[in-house]
């Protein structure tokens, strides 16, 4: 089934607008390079395939892909043998984002060479970046017994481990890095990190203290110490910690924000604001500053937190739009949506938060139900902006909402006479035409997403979805939906439109199986209960069907006569 859905997307657009901005992390486990040379068996024994391999990598430095890939053939059939052309062959299909066949050349060079180290390390990359992680594990375990001082192997291991919080793993692992290679910062680090994920704070402050004795100017272990201290009620060592911090870096955002809250804290209301004033001041951190809130603070729900610190910058710089606008996203987080729309008109028209600022203040409204409200703030917006396409997608989508299917119609086709390619636009004017009884013109518009994006899953479904409605073209709503699956194949609606589509079919338990996974991923949705219930229903299970429709009926809040028309049927006949 399709999911009729009105998405603001602020959020992660927000996110976009301050991606790139410089923050303080912890050493990055990085995807290993390809296999350095000493790693690679040798280089193409045959004359004649050296040198289309030297034709090959000249190709593949110029961009040329396909010709290096033709070359690299090449090479290989004159020298079938040759284990390190087959490698480079793998890694040639990596960059041109050919996984499956990459993985083919990999797992084939290990079948005859279990050990080789430059396949072992393609091979795990393609496993973890897949999120095999058994398999990712496997191969970075045989290269670490071949070399037990790889520190870059112990580092992608080790994060499967942690993203698993499988710390007793960790632990050994990471034991194991500092054992053999006791110089590893990195080792040291994340050991510190498991450590205090198991509640060993002693043994994670010494290797954070171990961390800092490598290195005195390193940020990283301090943050990570401040954070136990503050677990612990040591403020004094934490607030020293910060002042350390700002001494190697007087302009560390991240230290200057949590120091103030330290001083908030602690009594000292008016240092605290002047320390954020002062950083308010300074447009060259402005970026920086925008994403260490959102990231630190609204991202993780502490919405008074945010707020006291955008007060505070806001105190040195009044005017910043990127400032007011992420006030608005706390005060949006903390259930006060009034405040937030306050703020998002403060916005200035010329910054590049303003569109995600209406946007946003036009999805609050629609949340509360202020769908007037939201269309008159809106259309005298388009007023101002009548060539944003944006602004008309949203409007249009909730002239949809309203039911004013026409000036929806309209207001959508303006924005596509602005932007023809746009997939937004015209999905969105196939669920008005839709709504509107108009299928045909729905159909049309459907195929005209996947024209231009034959990967849209929403549109593939929503065609195939509407073939299955009408019970019309149903070898071509099962391809649609079919291929939709390929995109999305946990997507619990698509699963419910190939279930719906077998039922039309007249293939029951093939829609039963369907149908029960697509309830298994969402429990909840009216419109799959429904359908499960009448497949029950074919198959003579009344009781199962009669549940089903109960379940129904109990999360719906409109279209309610027909799902109790079926029970009626089904309680009188039981009786």
């Amino acid at each position: 089934m399709p999911r009729n859905v009105i998405q603001a997307a602020v959020w992660p657009a927000a996110l976009l607008l301050l991606a790139g901005c410089a923050a303080s992390q912890p050493p990055k486990e990085t995807p290993p390079p390809a296999p350095a040379p000493a790693e690679r068996v040798q280089e193409p024994s045959d004359e004649n395939s050296y040198f289309l391999y030297i034709e090959a990598m000249l190709r593949w430095r110029r961009g040329d892909l396909e010709g290096a890939l033709d070359y690299l053939d090449n090479a290989l059939s004159a020298d079938p043998d040759s284990v390190f052309l087959r490698r480079e062959k793998a890694s040639l299909h990596l960059q041109r984002k050919e996984v499956d066949r990459a993985l083919a050349v990999v797992e084939e060079i290990l079948e005859q060479n279990p050990d080789d180290i430059g396949a072992l390390t393609i091979y795990g990359r393609i496993q973890l970046n897949r999120e095999n992680f058994d398999a990712a594990e496997s191969a970075y375990l045989r290269l670490l017994l071949q070399d037990p001082k790889q520190e870059r192997m112990y580092l992608l291991l080790g994060g499967i481990y942690r993203q698993q919080q499988d710390w007793g793993k960790a632990l050994d692992l990471y034991s194991r890095l500092v054992e053999n290679i006791p110089e590893s910062y990195a080792g040291h680090f994340y050991l510190g990190k498991v450590y205090a994920a198991l509640g060993r704070t002693a043994e994670a402050e010494k290797a954070f203290l171990t961390c800092l004795q490598f290195d005195p100017d390193l940020t990283e272990p301090r943050f990570e110490l401040i954070r136990i201290y503050g677990e612990q009620g040591r403020d004094a060592k934490a607030v020293r910690l910060y002042q350390e911090i700002l001494q190697l870096d007087a302009n560390n955002v991240q230290a200057i924000l949590a120091l103030s809250l330290f001083r908030r804290d602690g009594g000292r209301l008016d240092d605290a604001l002047r320390m954020l004033a002062d950083l308010g001041k300074k447009t060259q951190l402005r970026r920086e500053v925008l994403a260490a809130v959102l990231r630190e603070y609204i991202d993780e729900e502490r919405y008074d937190d945010a707020l006291f610190l955008l007060d505070g910058l806001l105190g040195g710089a009044p005017d910043s739009s990127g400032m007011v606008y992420l006030t608005g996203l706390a005060y949006d987080g903390a259930g006060k949506p009034d405040e937030a729309i306050e703020y998002f008109r403060r916005v200035d028209p010329d910054s590049r938060f303003y569109q995600n600022a209406v946007i946003h203040i036009a999805f609050l409204y629609q949340q509360e139900d202020r769908v007037d409200e939201a269309i008159a703030f809106l259309s005298k917006v388009v007023e101002q902006f009548p060539d944003n396409p944006e602004f008309l997608l949203h409007l249009g989508t909730l002239y949809e909402q309203a039911g004013a299917y026409e000036r929806a119609e309209d207001t959508l086709k303006r924005g596509l006479a602005i932007d023809p390619e746009d997939t937004r636009l015209h999905f969105r004017i196939g669920v008005v035409y839709d709504k509107w009884g108009r299928k045909a013109a729905s159909i049309d518009a459907m195929k005209s997403v996947i024209r231009i994006d034959p990967k849209h899953a929403t549109a593939l479904n929503y065609l195939g979805y509407t073939y299955a409605e009408m019970g019309v073209n149903l070898d071509e709503a099962e391809r649609l939906i079919k291929e939709a699956l390929k995109y999305k194949p946990g997507d619990g609606y698509i699963t419910d439109s190939l279930g719906w589509v077998y039922f039309q079919k007249g293939l029951y338990e093939k829609s039963l199986r369907y149908l029960k996974k697509a309830v298994e991923r969402v429990p909840d949705d009216p419109v799959i209960l429904e359908h499960l219930g009448d497949v029950h229903l074919k198959l003579s299970n009344k009781e199962k069907a009669l549940e089903y429709y109960q379940r129904s009926l109990h999360l719906r809040e409109e279209d309610r006569e027909q799902i109790e028309e079926k029970i009626r049927r089904l309680s009188g006949e039981d009786g």
